[in-house]
């Protein structure tokens, strides 16, 4: 794989300024933040007068832990245009969630704030290892959803060459990565794989593509995963991080040349972690819940946002603002069984130490009787694996889960192409136990 680290020359000055004038900054934006949503958003002053909290109490940057928080219902509850804190009219941009689990959360942009949108993808894109000029496949999804759309504003901001396949269509993604030749691809993870096997139906090594860099979000990964992809397709794989209700894509970015956490970009969002249970921040290095406040945002300020990823905060390297690590899970997602907690990712953990199996999976959870039970529903990496071999897999994987989780679970084998593929973000839970 190339060099792809980025000349310091070419990054903005706040990406490598001192602890102390990154926290200036951040104190001076968030007494305006705290003070623009107290304002203009009714929700904010009713949430803040409830708390005994005023604005003008914020003093240090560590007064913002005695503001309340700010949790998804309460979008919901005011959908759709009652957390704006701008005339309607002064609102250039809407995106909204799907939905689908209850109201959508709708979130708004200024015209300032598409372009610091812009400006904070586009140094995500940079410390990827992308230049102006590279040419970018971005297979995000166009619409309502952040990804695509954000992705583009950054991409234009920093003058590459996209075009907006979007998702779907499999088979026409591995012929424009042909044709084409792009250096990087913004794509979901588990989408990847669906490309990575297309790329096999079509008899195309993807080693021999013209990809050097992949920038994968959306959806948690695991380092594991990033090995597979990155041996697969001969380039870099880094994580990309963002929310719609934070932003969308380039909350926080990982860098190419270290490939060791995502550095938030705290000049526009400050983050905090705390215990999820009783919601008391912990020190940086703790692993607890991820929660945002918005520090440059006009439509939409968000303070002290839940956003139920689990995760760290750790100091900079590559730059010097603070990373996150990875999100291993989510606390609203996490499994119970039998009481005992479950994340996915340690369950694609298990699947990728799993030789002979390819890197799909889904989990199915079931009550046949009075007993949770799980099964875990994966498939064969090649079509050749005989029904021996396939059990002895079932079995290596179920040990290995077993050692890691504490449970037991049923693993099954499919056929290759045997599990359900995502032209998004993977729907790696089934649900099936009765409600109530």
């Amino acid at each position: 794989m190339k060099d792809l680290t980025p000349l310091k020359s070419s990054l903005d000055p706040i990406e490598i300024a001192s602890r102390d004038e990154i926290e200036a900054l951040q104190l001076e934006r968030m007494k305006w933040s705290l003070r623009h949503a107290y304002d203009n958003v009714p929700f904010y002053k009713a949430s803040f007068d409830a708390a005994g909290m005023h604005p003008d109490d914020l003093k240090s940057l560590g007064d913002l832990a005695k503001f309340p928080f700010t949790v998804k219902t309460d979008l919901r509850d005011n959908y759709p245009f009652k957390m704006f804190a701008v005339p309607r009219e002064k609102v250039a941009r809407i995106h909204a969630s799907s939905g689908t689990t209850g109201q959508p959360t709708v979130v708004g942009y200024t015209q300032t704030d598409l372009e610091n949108w812009a400006s904070v993808v586009a140094r995500s894109l940079r410390a990827a290892g992308m230049r102006p000029g590279d040419m970018l496949h971005n297979a995000y999804g166009y619409g309502l959803f952040t990804g695509g759309l954000g992705i583009h504003l950054g991409a234009d901001a920093l003058g590459l060459s996209t075009y907006p396949v979007s998702g779907g269509m499999t088979p026409r993604q591995v012929r424009l990565i042909d044709d084409f030749k792009p250096k990087g691809i913004t794509v979901t993870p588990s989408y990847a794989l669906s490309i990575l096997d297309e790329f096999a139906a079509q008899g195309i090594d993807p080693r021999q593509s013209s990809l050097e860099v992949g920038i994968f979000g959306a959806e948690p990964w695991t380092n594991a995963m990033r090995l597979e992809i990155e041996q697969a397709f001969d380039m870099h794989a880094v994580d990309i991080y963002g929310l719609s209700e934070v932003m969308g894509p380039g909350v926080s970015m990982e860098c190419v040349e270290s490939k060791d956490g995502l550095h938030i970009w705290e000049d526009h969002f400050y983050p905090e972690i705390i215990n999820p249970e009783t919601g008391e921040p912990v020190a940086d290095g703790e692993q607890g819940e991820l929660v945002f406040t918005s520090l440059t945002k006009e439509a939409f300020p968000i303070i002290r946002y839940r956003t139920r990823d689990l995760t760290r905060l750790l100091p900079g390297t590559a730059r010097s603002m603070r990373r996150m690590e990875k999100v291993t899970g989510r606390s609203d997602d996490m499994i119970i069984l039998r009481g005992v907690n479950i994340f996915p990712t340690q369950i694609e953990e298990a699947l990728m130490a799993t030789r002979g199996l390819a890197p799909h999976f889904q989990i199915e959870l079931s009550r046949p009787g009075r007993m949770d039970q799980m099964r875990v529903l994966c498939e064969c990496a090649d079509a050749s694996v005989t029904g021996e071999a396939r059990r002895e897999a079932a079995n290596v994987m179920a040990a290995l889960i077993k050692q890691t989780v504490g449970i037991s679970v049923k693993v099954e084998v499919a056929d290759v192409g045997g599990v359900a593929r995502s032209e998004g973000k993977a729907l790696r839970i089934v649900d099936l136990r009765p409600k109530g």
